[in-house]
């Protein structure tokens, strides 16, 4: 079993792992700076802050619903660390249109009229970025890897894509605005320079037309996702998941404000804690697994993260402690009670349990189909649960509109990790059928 410090030593997986963990962290740096930037110092309606934060999401995510089929298709079709580098130059010059726009807005100058349409041009423009980003990620990594490695590539990369997120976060929410300018020309020059040492990965099929109509393409990728067992479940069981991921992560601010009666920096932690969690889950699955790709755990990890779920509820629910000046407990205050640290270690754990439920599935995508497909596969993925994260974040926002309490919206996952353990049990099955056929035929 090769294990992750064995590749983090190799030139053949190092440089991708480098080039995808600053394309997620510049993503979320620049995001979260100019969301916050735009929130706390352009305008003073709850209505617009609103407003604003739910146009930057969409367009952040609407390139994946539109585009992920034809990334998809150029990826497999195409040598795809050259695909990388126009990627990773195309970020160059995104970020720059998009610092122009947060320089013009820190100065005052032309804030409604040119600024914040920059701003949100170079979001959907990142959005473009990242979609057709994503599948060469984790495709390329069984051209690059030998087979008992592609597991351990794979939770490496999840987990440095949340360490990044992570880090995004939190320097979008503590640089000076013109910091951040800075930050995010340079983390894009860095990408690209770093991006030039990733091996060559042609493409394992001859070229052809890419199909340019997202509607078409869309459908055809369903088509080809759906037509695979254990692609078909490997997806629904990840959309599953992510849906999850979506519906706490909507729920985590309102939560620490409403339920835990803490402020901001509270629900940083919680979201800290969760990424952590995440990142630890993704690597230590490899340890246990051993290399091999088998979704054997898959089932028990979302029915643990389920068991964690409702006493992640229950806390919260018994949850009654008020700050002693009425207002809201600053991190000091939160840390100082009884429960807190349950609180924060059972999130933790949730996380957890999710890297593990998901990194085999990841793995799954790009090593049961030739690898001439393996970034459809990936795309496919992206795709649905862009939408069914869309619709996790909707339906939790639309319970909050008709009353629905908080604590009792974490209760809306259940449903879900139960699903999801179903899939992730008809795939083991699934696999168990496969390798039998593949010993026989030996």
């Amino acid at each position: 079993m090769t294990t992750s410090i064995d590749l983090m030593r190799r030139r053949r997986f190092l440089p991708l792992f480098l080039t995808q963990l600053l394309n997620a962290l510049n993503d979320n740096l620049y995001k979260n700076a100019m969301v916050l930037f735009v929130v706390y110092s352009v305008y003073d309606s709850a209505e617009m802050e609103t407003l604003v934060s739910g146009v930057a999401t969409a367009l952040f995510v609407l390139p994946f619903v539109l585009f992920s089929a034809t990334a998809g298709q150029l990826a497999d079709m195409r040598d795809k660390t050259r695909i990388i580098r126009w990627i990773k130059f195309a970020e160059i010059i995104i970020m720059s249109v998009g610092a122009t726009g947060l320089l013009l807005a820190s100065e005052g100058q032309h804030v409604n009229t040119v600024a914040i349409p920059l701003m949100f041009v170079a979001l959907f423009a990142m959005g473009m970025h990242s979609t057709f980003f994503g599948p060469i990620k984790y495709a390329i990594l069984p051209q690059h890897l030998e087979k008992d490695e592609v597991l351990a590539g794979t939770g490496l990369v999840e987990a440095g894509t949340y360490v990044a997120i992570l880090v995004g976060m939190i320097l979008g929410g503590a640089m000076h605005i013109m910091d951040s300018v800075v930050a995010v020309i340079a983390i894009a020059i860095i990408g690209y320079i770093v991006c030039r040492w990733v091996p060559p990965a042609p493409a394992q099929t001859e070229e052809i037309k890419v199909d340019w109509n997202p509607i078409r393409a869309s459908k055809d990728l369903i088509a080809f996702s759906f037509g695979n067992l254990e692609l078909r479940y490997s997806v629904l069981a990840i959309s599953y998941f992510w849906t999850i991921a979506a519906i706490l992560s909507v729920q985590f601010i309102p939560l620490a404000k409403n339920v835990l009666l803490a402020d901001k920096q509270v629900a940083a932690i919680m979201l800290v804690a969760f990424s952590a969690g995440i990142a630890i889950g993704s690597v230590s699955i490899n340890a246990l697994l051993k290399g091999d790709i088998s979704a054997r755990y898959s089932a028990p990890s979302v029915l643990v993260l389920g068991g964690l779920l409702i006493t992640f509820y229950l806390i919260c629910r018994t949850w009654n402690i008020v700050p002693e000046d009425g207002g809201l407990f600053g991190v000091t205050e939160f840390l100082q009670q009884p429960m807190a640290l349950v609180l924060l270690a059972n999130l933790l754990f949730i996380a957890i349990a999710g890297g593990m439920f998901v990194v085999p599935l990841y793995a799954f995508l790009t090593t049961r189909v030739d690898k001439s497909e393996a970034s459809r596969s990936v795309a496919a993925n992206n795709f649905i649960s862009s939408v069914f994260m869309v619709l996790g974040a909707g339906a939790a926002g639309g319970l909050g509109y008709f009353g629905v309490p908080l604590a009792e919206q974490l209760l809306l996952s259940l449903a879900l990790c139960l699903l999801s353990a179903q899939l992730a049990r008809k795939l083991h099955k699934v696999e168990g059928l496969r390798d039998a056929e593949a010993a026989a035929a030996a």
